[in-house]
């Protein structure tokens, strides 16, 4: 079955042993069963090892066994962490080995496959997570402590997923939800915890309970956090010890010896039993339960009972005394980040049975820095009216995930020949180590004396493993310079012309090179025709710009328009230079400088010759013929 600790929300996180796949802190249960044999690899131990490591797991965690054993039960029939082949045992949906856990990104892969003692460990851990959650978003027993088996139901739901699926109620109708996983969870717990011979209390839910669309994978919302039950609660009767009296709950049979009911003696309901050590455990793997070595109140029968068939419940002795701890809740182990604020009680809680809610007598021990990266170790006490104390430990993790800031790296030109150091300018800040330039790595190199494109790798790595990495391109100048301003032109005859006059060179890196411009090639303005120059440019890095441009001395003769042949009036009034102009490529109109040879003389009627000319400064001379008709 899945464990959707992601789906929590809010609520306490549950890091209560582990954390980031590290271990758990060495713990008791593996020396406790040790007397069964050592556990192999890829093994899987015997079912009375077995049986052993989830009990005392269970005890550690002050979770009734019954409750574990049945979940285990549930997630895995057979109580297996290998298959046949000594592979992990995985579901379809992804649970791993005998507790099938699913919350990879919490514990360690591996681990869970390969270490069933750490497998057992964490889905105790988890399902104890979820008790946490008891009168915050699950409900729970008015009055009842970690010790009552039916104050563990909505644990055992929370375990599997808080869904419309394990709703205890169709809504549709109001029925009992039989096929609820924790429905079932309990019903092995009446099965294999009590043989059938004992039912445990039911809740009075309602419809209205529950809110929640059974189409949608959204979870449940419980309307109702606390419920007064009406029938009979069960304690688990895994805390027994010696000279605790008890009492059985149906004929029982007190064995001789664990693995044999031969001479067993037959005790009535209600018998009072002296608890006389601790319990031990059967070969078969039909017992899922424990047997206590216990004798009548009067010695006269001695030898062991199922703990299927006692209870604390004495219906016919005295009162039990008030033996049960407070509940501590809301202390379950947190990450938080670096320089965050945090405040030990906040959400923390404590309530006993007895005297209620001891929340304000919570002592808290330890000291957590959110300014300094570590796991640190708080202990909260408290204690009820009859002395009984509860205590837990809780680790706070002050985590940093923000990666350094590499500054200074940014991509640049550098010249040919030039000196480069990588590390030059640049440096590494962290917002919890402070400074980390000196740590920066550089990965590439850099040849400055050869043209192109190099990347280097700047890599910084802070106290928490964070990474920074920028990629930085060092580029050796291949860019060359601009030549501005030579452009290819037409100048006038036996003018003034200067090859470098308005004309520049610029470079990327080294700035204006106008002053170092070389020129090949003249011009003799006092000749007409094309003259060829190349303007060169070198930078430092050795990169050469050539620009070729054409000088003309002018050649081009003038226009002259307007002077076609016409026929004019006899004796009309003509004009010979109306309508008629010039315009030179280089001066622009020369109208003004128009002659004029030839006449025309309108009272004589005729064909006249006029000769229009001009010349531009450049001595380009052009030369029109027009005929004039008076008619």
């Amino acid at each position: 079955m899945k464990i959707p600790l992601m789906k929590i929300g809010a609520l306490t996180c549950l890091t209560l042993g582990l954390f980031n796949g590290q271990a758990f802190a060495e713990s008791g249960i593996t020396n406790a069963c040790s007397s069964f044999g050592e556990i192999q690899s890829n093994e899987n131990p015997s079912h009375k090892q077995i049986n052993c490591l989830l009990t005392n797991a269970a005890i550690e965690a002050e979770i009734p066994p019954e409750v574990v054993k049945a979940v285990a039960t549930q997630e895995n029939g057979d109580w297996r962490q290998f298959n046949e082949d000594g592979t992990p045992v995985k579901s379809d949906d992804g649970g791993i080995g005998l507790m099938q856990l699913t919350n990879k990104s919490k514990y360690d892969q591996k681990k869970l496959e390969n270490d069933i003692v750490y497998n057992i460990e964490a889905g105790v851990e988890v399902l104890g997570g979820m008790y946490s959650r008891n009168g915050y978003d699950l409900p729970k027993i008015k009055g009842a402590g970690r010790r009552v088996i039916e104050n563990w139901y909505f644990p055992v739901m929370a375990y599997n997923g808080t869904k419309p699926v394990n709703s205890p109620l169709y809504q549709e109708n109001g029925q009992r939800n039989a096929n609820a996983y924790q429905e079932e969870v309990f019903a092995e717990i009446e099965n294999q915890s009590y043989l059938n011979d004992t039912k445990l209390a039911k809740y009075p839910f309602k419809t209205s309970d529950f809110q929640y669309d059974r189409d949608s994978t959204e979870n449940i919302i419980f309307t109702n956090l606390v419920y007064t039950l009406t029938e009979q609660t069960h304690d688990s009767v895994y805390w027994f010890k010696a000279g605790d009296k008890v009492v059985t709950t149906s004929s029982a049979n007190i064995r001789k010896e664990i693995s044999t009911t031969a001479g067993a003696v037959s005790v009535p309901l209600n018998t009072i039993l002296i608890i006389t050590g601790n319990f031990a455990y059967h070969e078969s793997k039909g017992n899922k339960f424990v047997f206590y070595p216990v004798q009548t109140e009067d010695k006269s029968i001695k030898g062991y009972v199922s703990s299927a068939y006692i209870s604390n419940r004495l219906s016919i002795a005295a009162p039990i005394q008030d033996t049960n701890k407070p509940v501590i809740s809301g202390a379950a182990g947190k990450s938080i980040p670096f320089n965050s604020t945090f405040n030990p009680k906040t959400s923390v809680k404590a309530q006993d049975d007895k005297d209620g809610d001891l929340t304000s007598a919570i002592h808290v021990e330890g000291k957590v820095d959110t300014k300094k990266v570590g796991t640190y170790n708080l202990t909260y006490t408290v204690a009820d009216k009859a002395g009984n104390v509860a205590k837990v430990t809780r680790k706070i993790t002050v985590y940093d995930q923000v990666k350094p800031v590499i500054s200074g790296a940014g991509n640049k030109t550098i010249k040919l020949n030039s000196s480069f150091s990588p590390k030059t300018s640049v440096s590494a800040n962290d917002n919890a180590d402070g400074s980390l330039t000196s740590k920066i790595k550089v990965t590439g190199t850099v040849n400055t004396k050869k043209k192109g494109t190099y990347t280097l790798k700047y890599t910084v790595i802070d106290s928490s493993k964070n990474a920074a990495t920028v990629t930085r391109k060092i580029t050796v100048d291949s860019t060359k310079p601009i030549i501005s301003g030579a452009k290819s032109k037409t100048i006038a005859y036996n003018s003034t012309f200067n090859p470098k006059s308005g004309v520049s060179a610029k470079d990327n890196l080294d700035g204006s090179l106008t002053n170092k411009i070389k020129v090949t090639g003249t011009v003799n303005t006092k000749k007409k025709g094309t003259y060829t120059l190349k303007y060169t440019i070198t930078d430092s890095s050795k990169n050469t710009a050539t620009v070729t441009r054409k000088i003309t001395v002018d050649s081009t003769k003038p226009v002259i328009s307007g002077a076609k042949s016409k026929t004019i009036a006899y004796n009309s009034t003509f004009n010979p230079k109306s309508g008629v102009s010039a315009k030179d490529n280089l001066d622009g109109s020369i109208t003004n400088k128009i002659k004029i040879t030839g006449t025309v003389n309108t009272k004589k009627k005729g064909i006249y010759t006029l000769t229009y000319t001009v010349t531009d400064k450049s001595k380009n001379m052009v030369e029109v013929k027009r005929k004039i008709t008076v008619k």
